[in-house]
């Protein structure tokens, strides 16, 4: 199993409404500082988040999964620091 940095933020917004998930996801990337990363829970696999978050922000951020469901995906979203 994969190791969560200690000094990064866990999201779920598996409580949230579907259509306010994706909006707080963006939030939370603009806020995040280069160098920095959250880690997102969910209730399915966020894939395409990932296409969609590589469109506004090309080469800006990783994107790690440290868990892959069935029933939960953990995915660490990290700001490059090239992209600072």
């Amino acid at each position: 199993m994969s190791t969560v940095p200690n000094d990064a933020s866990v999201i779920d917004v598996r409580e949230l409404p579907p259509a306010q998930r994706h909006q707080k996801i963006f939030q939370l990337v603009n806020e995040l500082a280069a160098g920095r990363s959250f880690i997102l829970v969910n209730d399915h696999d966020p894939k395409p988040l990932y296409y969609q978050l590589e469109a506004e922000y090309p080469k800006q951020f990783s994107w790690t999964y440290l868990e892959s469901g069935p029933t939960v995906w953990r995915v660490e979203i990290g700001k490059l620091a090239k992209a600072a």
